[in-house]
């Protein structure tokens, strides 16, 4: 019997413990350990933000779904993992013992990184459901008493398509509220070019996005660099190729939603051969970390280099198809040394993206994620938005009944004009 413990019940996490499951079967239990018992479709918190979906509406109640499958679920989180003692120290002072763990917890916000920054203090954020909630209450009073906005990624940040995304559902809302004319909106990012997305673009997404920003007024500033925050205030650097400031810009805002940069929860960080120095995950071509064999890591906890210099540093996106492929690659892995066989299975990480501006859209294929790609793609369309629509109820519909549903998948993927786009390989 090997008991498998799943610590992080994201999207990653939540079909990570459905796929290990089923194909362990009964005789090997698998165990949940999360901060609470829901589930929260993250790519749906911009909706959230203007009101066009509630937070109900983007949650599942994972009590009942796992009992119905046998998986044990532990709300009470995560304090710190002993790798050496093969144990999961929870919240409560419990510990909980495994035989292979899958840390799949997603990234520690790093909002204090820059003073000023987050949802307690001056900016906003669409990382988790309830900072979406609280960024809905701010959108509010900007419609009341229109003023300035500023959109953006800070120097660090690994998830860009997030902040695009935003920045054109806002317009639309502000749009849609009347108020668009008495808004000035400017898009603030670490990237060196506007689309570059932490993958050094994907197909035409340079092209499609400063269109789209010029035809939606939208001004940008690129390799910026965030300072400090005040109210109703950012202090931004402007960076040369050199690395060196060429312009300090001090940007008024009644309104501003930042994305931070990310780094391991404080249940990983800083244990050696575990973790970089960042808190991510390392992990070999088999999802597995080289010092502790029996630890798997999935998602965007993971340590991935960055695509090469830029004058302010950015990450790499991990994307929910590639993370499906990381948890696909894993529960094979999983199984096959549970049979007493070496790992064989590799996560092809292909990227489908689908950012919805409210209206409209922008989606990507990059096949793989990394370049040099077999597929490099982009397009733009109002059936971007109808698409990502069809994106939420199919994976909210996989997570409540809880397995993998191939129809929903693959009507998602022709959606994009795909028939099949493969998940792992051999190697």
């Amino acid at each position: 019997m090997a008991h498998v413990v799943v610590l992080g019940a994201g999207l990653g996490g939540v079909i990570m413990a459905y796929e290990v499951k089923e194909r362990l079967g009964s005789k090997h239990p698998v165990t949940v350990i999360n901060k609470g018992s829901s589930y929260s479709f993250v790519p749906s918190n911009p909706w959230v933000a203007v009101g066009w979906r509630q937070k109900d509406e983007i949650e599942v109640d994972l009590t009942k779904v796992m009992g119905k499958l046998g998986i044990t679920l532990r709300p009470e989180g995560a304090a710190r993992v002993h790798p050496s003692e093969n144990r999961v120290e929870l919240q409560n002072g419990d510990s909980v013992t495994y035989d292979y763990l899958v840390i799949a917890t997603g990234p520690d916000l790093a909002f204090d990184e820059i003073q000023g920054l987050g949802p307690d203090a001056h900016t906003q954020s669409v990382c988790h459901v309830d900072h979406a909630v609280q960024a809905k209450t701010a959108f509010d009073k900007l419609v009341e008493k229109p003023g300035p906005v500023i959109v953006g990624a800070v120097q660090g940040a690994s998830c860009f398509g997030p902040a695009y995304e935003f920045a054109f559902i806002l317009e639309t809302a502000l749009r849609r509220a009347k108020v668009r004319d008495q808004v000035p909106m400017t898009f603030v990012t670490s990237e060196p070019y506007v689309g570059h997305l932490g993958l050094d673009g994907v197909g035409d997404t340079k092209g499609l996005l400063e269109s789209e920003m010029r035809n939606h007024h939208i001004k940008w500033i690129t390799n910026a660099r965030v300072t400090s925050v005040e109210a109703g205030k950012m202090h931004v650097e402007e960076v040369g190729a050199d690395g060196n400031v060429v312009k300090a810009h001090e940007l008024p805002f009644a309104y501003s939603m930042m994305l931070p940069a990310f780094r391991g929860v404080a249940a990983v960080r800083g244990i050696e051969g575990l973790t970089n120095p960042r808190g991510f995950i390392l992990i070999d071509k088999h999802q597995r970390n080289p010092a502790f064999p029996n630890i798997f890591g999935i998602g965007v906890g993971v340590a991935i280099p960055p695509m090469g210099p830029t004058p302010v540093p950015v990450g790499v996106p991990k994307t929910g198809f590639m993370i499906e492929s990381m948890v696909t690659a894993t529960a094979a892995n999983i199984g096959a040394l549970v049979d007493g066989k070496e790992p064989q299975t590799v996560a092809t990480w292909n990227a489908v993206c689908l950012a919805d501006f409210g209206d409209s859209g922008i989606a990507f294929v990059a096949q793989p994620q990394i370049p040099p790609r077999n597929v490099n793609w982009s397009s733009s369309g109002k059936w971007v938005h109808l698409a990502k629509i069809g994106f939420e109820k199919y994976f909210l519909r996989k997570i409540r009944v809880g397995k993998s549903e191939p129809f929903y998948e693959q009507l998602a993927l022709k959606a994009l004009g795909i028939d099949k786009l493969k998940a792992t390989h051999k190697g």
